[in-house]
């Protein structure tokens, strides 16, 4: 009767350490300072295509926080080059944050998704060496069965344990009056990306 209570007491102690182990991992981040630099990384929906550079998402951010938001944004790019140009950008700017939104070229030009899931993984490692927190922004593909975000994103922030939202750019992309054209936002569709990712930092502790 004394094995049977002592190894039922083992078993609790070892799922109570597995379970704030595993909480520790995933709810620990990083509060953002008055002085910290939050980087929204990207390609033309970071820069703020087809809205004047003030209502592109990371300048709404910035407003509604009061954060210094840094656009680092390139219209066009591919995942490959912003890897090769992130390293720069990291140095630049030092960011505690990197708000994490690529992929949509090579999703439109319908290029690998194997590359870009290994691209994004790499951009991860190399703000996380840095000490800085990673939010990642599922992108979505237009298909047959509508608008909905490729797979691999969640994935990624799976693997890498990383912030994620995965749903306002799907619907964003999905009605018209929130976008400028067939692909990007409009003032109100980058709005709704600004107040979508304030309440995923403020639901993980980062504001």
């Amino acid at each position: 009767m004394k094995i049977v209570k002592l190894l039922l007491l083992l078993s609790l102690v070892t799922l109570s350490f597995l379970f704030f182990s595993s909480e520790d991992k995933v709810e620990v981040h990083q509060k953002l300072k008055k002085n910290d630099i939050v980087l929204a990384f990207g390609d033309s929906l970071t820069y703020g295509f087809g809205v004047d550079k003030s209502f592109s998402y990371p300048s709404v951010l910035a407003q509604k926080t009061s954060l210094h938001v840094a656009n680092a944004g390139i219209s066009g790019e591919l995942s490959s080059t912003g890897l090769k140009r992130l390293p720069l950008v990291l140095k630049q700017y030092k960011p505690r944050l990197v708000i994490l939104c690529h992929g949509g070229n090579d999703i439109l030009r319908k290029l690998s998704h194997t590359t870009l899931k290994s691209n994004l993984i790499k951009m991860i490692k190399m703000i996380q060496k840095t000490g800085a927190e990673v939010l990642l922004i599922g992108v979505p593909s237009f298909g047959l069965l509508g608008i909905n975000t490729v797979a691999l994103y969640e994935e990624v922030a799976v693997e890498m344990n990383v912030m994620y939202e995965g749903e306002i750019l799907s619907i964003v992309e999905a009605e018209a009056k929130f976008k400028s054209d067939r692909i990007h936002p409009n003032e109100i569709g980058y709005e709704m990306m600004a107040d979508k990712f304030i309440l995923v930092l403020k639901a993980h502790k980062v504001l």
